[in-house]
């Protein structure tokens, strides 16, 4: 019982790196072709607009497929925007050029 706690601590850590070994798997099929930064400025907030009616809802589309496909005259790539509280990184399609 005196190496409980661990153990707990022992499998937890394995579980957790399993995961992350199995989502970069499944989510780095395709390596990111560039890098993209955005600076966001800070600066006074203007006044909201007013809210516009809610439209009817579009059709379903089709399942696309698995991983990230892009349309054409876009890449994968990672996004960094810059913002007052610190960075944050998007793996999205950027467009080309």
């Amino acid at each position: 019982m005196k190496y409980a706690p661990h153990a707990l601590a022992a499998l937890a850590i394995a579980l957790a790196g399993a995961a992350g070994f199995f989502v970069s798997g499944a989510v780095g099929q395709e390596a990111p072709t560039k890098t993209v930064t955005i600076d966001v400025a800070t600066g006074p907030q203007g006044a909201p607009g007013p809210a516009g009616p809610a439209g009817p809802p579009g059709p379903r589309g089709e399942p696309g497929p698995a991983g990230l496909a892009c349309i054409a005259g876009y890449s994968p790539g990672v996004l960094v925007i810059n913002h007052p509280k610190g960075q944050t990184l998007v793996y999205t399609c950027v467009k080309d050029g």
